[in-house]
C-alpha cells in the first residue's frame, strides 16, 4: 500500500490508479453541503475564501462532537454526489482531491478529469475508527454551521481508495 502525503500527492495524483489503496498523511479540509454553498458564494462575489484551495484535499465530512480527552468525534464520509453541482468552481481554484463515499455524477468525473484531480472514497460507517487517525482539529470557517463548518484536521495513515484516477477511471464503472 502506498503512503502519501500532501507534497507527494501533487506529483504522485497523476500516478495513482484506479481502485489503489494508499494511507494519506497531512491536512485535509472538512467541506459539507452547507459550506460548499458558502464557497461558493464568495467564488462567485470573487471574495476571499476562508483557505487556499489550491493543491487541497477536502473531505466531504462533519464531524460529531468531539468527546472529552479526544481530537475528534466520529468523523466518516458523507454522500459524494450531493457535492457534485460545486466541483467544478472548486477544481477551478486547484482543488486537486477529495474523499467521500459512493459513485460521482458522469460530468463531476469528466471535471476530475479535466483538472487532474483525484477522487478518493474512504470506509463509510466507520467513523469512530477514522477518528484515531486525526492528529490534530482546527475550526476555519463557518462556526455557525456548527459539524458542517470547515475544520482542518491533520491526520496519519489516513485509508483511502482512488475511486476516480486522474484519467477518469473509476472504481464504479471500470473494474
Amino acid at each position: 500500500m502506498r503512503k502519501i502525503t500532501n507534497i507527494s500527492f501533487r506529483a504522485a495524483r497523476k500516478e495513482l490508479i484506479c481502485g489503489e489503496s494508499v494511507l494519506f498523511s497531512g491536512l485535509l479540509y472538512t467541506v459539507r453541503d452547507q459550506a460548499h454553498k458558502k464557497l461558493i458564494e464568495l467564488i462567485k462575489s470573487a471574495r476571499k475564501l476562508p483557505f487556499d484551495l489550491k493543491g487541497k484535499i477536502i473531505y466531504y465530512c462533519g464531524p460529531t462532537a468531539t468527546p472529552k480527552g479526544k481530537v475528534i468525534g466520529s468523523c466518516g464520509p458523507t454522500t459524494s454526489s450531493r457535492m457534485d453541482e460545486f466541483v467544478q468552481a472548486l477544481l477551478k481554484k486547484g482543488l486537486l482531491g477529495m474523499i467521500g463515499k459512493g459513485r460521482r455524477s458522469r460530468r463531476a468525473r469528466q471535471l476530475i478529469k479535466k483538472y487532474k484531480a483525484v477522487y478518493f472514497v474512504t470506509s463509510a460507517g466507520c467513523g469512530a475508527l477514522l477518528a484515531k487517525k486525526v492528529i490534530s482539529k482546527k475550526l476555519v470557517a463557518f462556526k455557525e454551521l456548527g459539524p458542517e463548518a470547515i475544520y482542518r484536521l491533520e491526520v496519519r495513515d489516513f485509508p483511502l481508495i482512488a475511486a476516480i484516477d486522474s484519467t477518469g477511471k473509476s472504481i464504479y464503472e471500470d473494474l
